[in-house]
């Protein structure tokens, strides 16, 4: 306990722990009901009321940033593209700025090792949300596309707006989350890795949101046999183009090719079947008499050829100027290709053009010895690299492809925080580097949450609004799907994994286990509200989006309290039991 005298930053338990009977000495000024700690009991975490009082703050905190843009998407001022236009520029821009300054400054290589547990967890609770999806599903009695939607609500939680909002909050409000582990531990060093495990959580549940969700279980009705017979009563599939229209787009095909084919003998160019096909690109040589600037009588243009001799050779006629000119009248037209380029003009244009054509002439060179070297290796192992190169490939392009800005601001992240002097020349008071560009990626990162608040509210207003179409289907199961979706989020899965959650707190033997935030976070997304990106599946494929917008504002507007408050306690009962 030795070590419990060091008196930087800290948590007040620690502090309390540390007084012994000098509780007296910390001048709290409250009252026997309203006292935070009680001795004995609980003492590691603030008393129920307290803790209904954060939270509530916490909560509401969210609700008044979410507020206005709920507000003026219901003017009408912030419709569908501005939304999604936001968004983007959000996690494009904003949202890697905030992951950047958060856990670059915060990190080390000891923390990365230790986030291994977290894959394990989400499938885990992965897991759990779709058995317990399919159980409520079979109770109410669904059909397999109701029951893929209960599935998808129920697997797909919120792992970004919502819960990075409240982890940010709740570590600068709720006493009792910082780590022992780390000395000198603060509310910024708490709310950085929060945000960490968050992101960690996030990637893995887009990975499986945009593919399993987006192509199975919040599939189109056309993907479901027992809704094609309706589709063929229908008539002809919306697919398949009619007659007439193909008929008429044809027509319109030849009339177009035949308007081009008399444009161009307008303009004296040759007819597209007298071109070579290697050309893409007719440049007539010189001026003509048809386009030029020179126009000539009408009895020039009956001339022989004699004549026209006779007129170049003459030195002071206009056709013997153009004739000196490199591309004269007498020359053979200049058909260009289309690879061809142009003499570059300008000094810098030059010098560009031959550092190009160096790399280009290096690069030949080094494939051509590579080409030499792997010619003269046997056949069995030419295969082998052909195998592992294309695999690499394929690799490559499938990581490049899974890569967004948010992954590519934790990559640079961990790269930072695993380098010293370079974590040092980015964070390190008095330093160019930390005035400018850590100041500018600092000041970006504050427009993040908010943002992605005002959206969330913005989100919801557009969800929930009426619409004049309503599936006949829809509005017959719409309560059922409500009801089941929601105990499928929100309530079921917490009761099942808040034990198993509590177990490898106490048995596992990771530290980031021991960290109080992390418990939290992992709590929060057992039983946060459904993903708003599944609105957006919903409104792509045409599913149940009426009782999609019922859900959201179910989630975040009714439910979000009560429901905050739980997970938050049981977190924290969690970490003083596994302590």
């Amino acid at each position: 306990m030795g070590l419990l005298n060091i008196r930087s930053p800290t948590s007040l338990r620690t502090a309390v722990t540390t007084a012994g009977d000098s509780l007296n000495d910390f001048s709290i000024s409250t009252t026997a009901p309203f006292t935070v700690f009680a001795p004995g009991e609980h003492d590691s975490h603030p008393s129920l009321p307290h803790i209904v009082l954060l939270v509530f703050g916490a909560v509401l905190e969210v609700v008044c940033v979410s507020l206005p843009g709920y507000i003026i998407a219901r003017l009408g001022h912030f419709d569908a593209e501005k939304q999604k236009f936001l968004a983007n520029l959000n996690v494009m821009l904003f949202t890697p700025c905030l992951i950047f300054t958060k856990l670059a400054s915060q990190l080390n290589a000891d923390k990365l090792i230790e986030l291994g547990v977290i894959p394990i967890i989400f499938v885990i609770q992965t897991f759990v949300s779709y058995m317990v999806s399919v159980g409520v599903a079979k109770c109410f009695g669904f059909n397999k596309r109701a029951s893929n939607f209960v599935t998808a609500m129920g697997v797909f939680g919120n792992s970004n707006s919502l819960p990075i909002s409240l982890v940010i909050s709740l570590s600068q409000t709720l006493k009792g989350l910082h780590w022992d582990r780390i000395p000198g531990d603060n509310d910024d060093e708490v709310a950085a890795r929060g945000i960490l495990y968050l992101m960690v959580f996030q990637q893995l549940g887009q990975l499986v949101r945009w593919s399993w969700g987006f192509h199975v279980l919040l599939a189109p009705k056309s993907k479901y046999d027992e809704y094609n017979n309706e589709t063929i009563e229908e008539g002809r599939y919306r697919d398949e183009p009619d007659e007439d229209e193909e008929a008429a787009q044809l027509i319109q095909g030849l009339d177009s090719t035949h308007e081009i084919g008399e444009e161009s003998y307008a303009h004296g160019y040759r007819s597209p079947t007298t071109q070579s096909d290697n050309s893409e690109v007719y440049e007539p040589a010189g001026r003509t008499p048809v386009i030029g600037s020179s126009r000539t009588s009408p009895s020039d243009s009956g001339d022989d050829d004699s004549d026209t001799i006779r007129k170049v050779n003459n030195d002071n006629s206009a056709v013997s100027d153009r004739n000196e000119r490199p591309n004269g009248i007498m020359s053979f037209p200049r058909i260009s290709h289309a690879n061809e380029r142009e003499v570059p003009k300008g000094f810098p244009a030059r010098v560009k053009a031959l550092a190009r054509k160096a790399a280009v002439s290096v690069w030949a060179s080094v494939t051509g010895v590579a080409h030499a070297v792997f010619s003269a290796l046997p056949a069995p192992l030419q295969t082998v690299l052909i195998k592992i190169y294309r695999g690499m490939g394929r690799f490559g392009a499938g990581l490049w492809e899974f890569m967004n800005p948010p992954l590519w601001a934790m990559l640079f992240a961990v790269i930072v925080a695993s380098i010293p002097d370079l974590q040092e020349l980015f964070f390190k008071d008095d330093t160019f580097v930390k005035t400018s560009i850590t100041s500018a990626i600092n000041s970006s990162a504050g427009v993040a949450v908010p943002l992605i608040l005002v959206v969330l509210g913005a989100n919801l207003a557009r969800n929930t609004q009426k619409r004049d179409e309503v599936d006949a289907e829809e509005k017959e199961i719409g309560t059922k799907l409500l009801v089941a979706s929601l105990i499928s989020r929100m309530l079921l899965p917490t009761l099942i994994m808040a034990p198993i959650l509590a177990l490898f707190a106490k048995y596992v033997p990771v530290s980031i286990l021991d960290d109080p935030i992390f418990v939290i976070v992992c709590f929060l997304l057992t039983g946060a509200p459904s993903a708003l990106q599944l609105a957006q599946i919903c409104q792509i494929n045409n599913v149940y989006e009426v009782v999609m917008g019922k859900i959201l504002f179910q989630s975040y507007v009714i439910w979000i309290l009560p429901s905050t408050l739980m997970l938050v306690m049981c977190a924290l009962e969690v970490v003083e039991w596994a302590a």
